[in-house]
């Protein structure tokens, strides 16, 4: 697999009123994602609610993209969780339907306390499919599992033919750049901070994954250009609506209000699952004015 360039989105799940997840809306998003002009879609990762969904839910999700995709767009598939007998299950599903990509959090429960020991447990996951790429989802934030990511490659390289790289969601933009150049750039490290990304494009990042693309794609495709062309503060200024947005965003839960916007804009996804509780009528009211006051409904137009 080539390294991943460009955008890929970190899309949110879907249910229908009852509760039960909807799968005949995942056409409708991939056009979306394919028509905002982006390389990949990220599934059942933080975003999707792998962790509130049943094994057998995340497989006929995982079934509903990669048909909904016919390899038009990228389809990279988190399969982490707590048992990693179900991870194996998911990987190996994964390879299966033909998924791009796969990608596992280290275990959140019973946590790997060691670089070797996370090494032992994405081997374990990724050799239940052996021939799709594998990229570690690192998000200390979520895991409460902080391991030097350098240490990591130099380990997993040899333990997990298959490994790609690392999905990247972390603030330490130091290690990232380090883990960039390991081996002069043998690894895809890919960026999850939406509201840095001009900071991790100016250490060397080519392709970022995350939950915003999936619906302010334009504000980013600004950044990377402008970047592209040396235009440092008129990308600085678009990277700014972002971190506006964003900053509006943590006023409140973060999916929840995420999934507001989708709502707002169209994209009707249901109720997310506890513990995660949806906005209020008038939180989503207070959100959308925040929004507007900001123009952030015209930049993504």
């Amino acid at each position: 697999m080539n390294k991943i360039t460009g955008l890929v989105a970190a899309t949110f799940a879907a249910y229908h009123e009852d509760g039960k997840i909807n799968l005949d809306i995942i056409p409708a998003i991939v056009d979306k994602m394919i028509a905002d002009g982006l390389t990949g879609i990220f599934i059942c990762g933080t975003n999707g609610e792998g962790p509130n969904l049943k094994t057998e839910e995340r497989m006929a999700i995982a079934e509903a993209y990669v048909k909904a995709a016919q390899k038009r767009i990228l389809i990279l598939v988190h399969v982490g969780h707590s048992s990693i007998a179900e991870c194996r299950k998911l990987a190996a599903h994964a390879e299966q339907i033909g998924a791009d990509a796969i990608s596992s959090v280290a275990a959140f429960y019973f946590k790997p306390t060691t670089v070797s020991g996370l090494v032992k447990c994405m081997a374990k996951i990724a050799s239940a499919a052996p021939n799709t790429p594998f990229y570690y989802y690192n998000i200390p934030t979520l895991t409460g599992v902080a391991l030097d990511m350098v240490s990591f490659l130099t380990l997993a390289e040899e333990a997990i033919p298959t490994l790609a790289g690392i999905k990247y969601t972390a603030s330490t933009l130091h290690e990232y750049q380090a883990c960039l150049n390991y081996k002069d750039g043998k690894f895809d490290i890919l960026f999850g901070y939406d509201e840095m990304l001009l900071s991790a494009l100016a250490v060397g990042a080519k392709g970022a994954i995350g939950s915003t693309y999936t619906f302010a794609a334009p504000i980013y495709h600004q950044v990377i250009k402008l970047h592209n062309e040396g235009k440092r503060e008129l990308a600085a200024k678009w990277q700014l609506h972002s971190v506006n947005m964003v900053r509006c965003l943590v006023k409140y839960p973060p999916i929840p209000a995420q999934r507001a916007i989708m709502q707002i804009k169209g994209l009707e996804l249901g109720d997310c699952r506890l513990p995660l509780e949806p906005l209020s009528a008038g939180d989503t009211l207070a959100f959308k004015a925040e929004l507007t006051e900001i123009g952030f409904f015209e930049l993504i137009t």
